[in-house]
């Protein structure tokens, strides 16, 4: 079986779809990255048709920028090309997988979380998943937390995502871990609520990345092996 990555980015989900039986090739328009399998470098949009049909399933993710609520103050920065994805997606008339952000404006087919596969980050992501069929795995309340430092923040930015809108557990979140969260980023934080990449590494389950902000990017290859079982065992 062969699959398509779209938007492929350094291939976290690139992984996933390797360890679930597929034949990877990777395309995006930028070439910077650390991608493990056959890439092209080349805008999405300029496939042709009938290349994207020789693949028996095809996952693609837009960039999530332009939907996450931090980056509103940036307007028109950050473009939005999910349903442009999407209806590129149809005239391939093959199964796809579109992955993005909580808050884009995708069917909400699957939700998964790092918790659910024993990873030490939680990286909510949702799914659209068009011509089979994914069980939706239960979403119990997480134990892990950033705050507490259980959790692995692999994320850019300036405060926890689950504390968007929020002041005073912004404010919270930030006397607790002393700063030390912008140290992180940068890699080179000095307490107990710092991690090394190894640790992003590690809790996102993807080990041939080596670069923090392209870790941020990417997709745990856990939550693509789950969804591309599931059609890998309907063939």
């Amino acid at each position: 079986m062969k699959a398509l990555d779209l938007f492929c980015c350094c291939g976290g989900a690139a992984v996933g779809l390797n360890n679930a039986g597929f034949e990877v090739t990777g395309v995006d328009i930028t070439d910077n990255h650390e991608y493990p399998y056959e890439f092209i470098h080349k805008n999405v949009f300029d496939l042709d048709i009938d290349f994207m049909k020789e693949f028996d399933l095809i996952w693609a993710s837009p960039p999530c920028q332009f939907y996450i609520p931090t980056n509103k103050r940036h307007a028109g920065k950050h473009p939005d090309l999910l349903p442009a994805t999407r209806e590129f997606l149809k005239l391939t008339g093959k199964p796809y997988i579109i992955e993005n952000v909580p808050g884009a404006p995708i069917r909400k087919d699957v939700r998964l979380c790092g918790e659910m596969f024993g990873l030490r980050v939680v990286r909510h992501r949702l799914f659209e998943i068009e011509g089979f069929t994914v069980l939706q795995p239960p979403h119990q309340k997480h134990k892990l937390s950033v705050m507490n430092g259980t959790a692995v923040a692999c994320y850019s930015g300036g405060i926890n995502p689950g504390f968007w809108g929020d002041k005073e557990k912004q404010q919270e979140f930030r006397k607790k871990r002393k700063a030390s969260y912008y140290a992180q980023v940068a890699g080179h934080g000095g307490d107990s609520y710092s991690f090394k990449i190894d640790d992003w590494k590690n809790a996102m389950g993807v080990h041939h990345i080596n670069r923090r902000e392209h870790l941020t990017q990417a997709v745990p290859p856990k939550y693509s092996e789950y969804l591309a079982r599931f059609f890998s065992n309907k063939k």
